[in-house]
């Protein structure tokens, strides 16, 4: 089939941005609200998450969640986030409340850590009307018991032994909506989607690394680096 062409637009100062890796676009995506969703920057800095092309952003971070970082992403996003709202550190009533907020604040979704109990992720899909996304970093964990808790999409990070955590839960569930961590190249990436995951996560360059280059042109009274 011969590919189609798609216009593109394109201002000048907004061109310099981080681009995902092209070969998501194999993923089929997952369709929430209307919305399909291949990519997902894997991000809390809203300068990145401003200056990215992913569908979606995943704003799980490693600290106790607290709803005005939630409130700053959505805001400088222009598109979909998924919140973190804890599981790990953070427990109970709190996760509850959390997810609430987030629904309140415009989430699109929200994710909740591995360790998070299914009493919690079932009283989460009986309050929240947005999906609950459960991440999974482990082949133990049992699958079954997390879907009918109320899991509606799974969220796969498993780090090298991702594509093979993926492909074991997609030959267990065929309709089961799969966010996964990519891995480092195209090769990792093509690996997790023919594995059976609908969307990929991707993680972008910090501001530190893509200043890096900059900083060298400019010390060498250079302009800003082609793009």
């Amino acid at each position: 089939m011969e590919e189609k062409f798609v216009p593109e637009i394109h201002g000048y100062l907004r061109k310099f941005m981080l681009t995902v890796p092209k070969v998501i676009s194999e993923a089929s995506g997952i369709r929430i609200f209307g919305k399909r969703i291949k990519s997902l920057v894997f991000s809390t800095d809203v300068s990145i998450i401003r200056n990215c092309n992913a569908d979606a952003v995943i704003a799980v971070y490693p600290f106790t969640p607290q709803p005005v970082i939630t409130q700053a992403v959505i805001m400088a996003a222009d598109v979909p986030v998924f919140v973190g709202i804890g599981g790990g550190l953070t427990q109970g009533i709190r996760v509850l409340d959390l997810g609430l907020h987030a629904e309140f604040q415009g989430a699109i979704g929200v994710v909740v850590n591995a360790p998070t109990s299914n009493s919690t992720v079932k009283q989460l899909k009986e309050d929240l009307d947005i999906p609950i996304v459960v991440t999974v970093a482990s082949e133990k964990e049992d699958i079954a018991a997390r879907l009918e808790a109320g899991a509606q999409i799974l969220n796969v990070s498993a780090a090298a032994k991702t594509p093979e955590l993926v492909r074991k839960i997609r030959e267990q569930f065929p309709k089961v909506p799969i966010i996964a961590t990519g891995g480092p190249t195209d090769e990792t990436i093509l690996e997790t989607i023919r594995a059976g995951a609908n969307a990929i996560t991707w993680t972008p360059p910090s501001s530190g690394e893509v200043f890096k280059d900059i900083m060298e042109a400019y010390r060498r009274q250079e302009g800003h680096p082609p793009f």
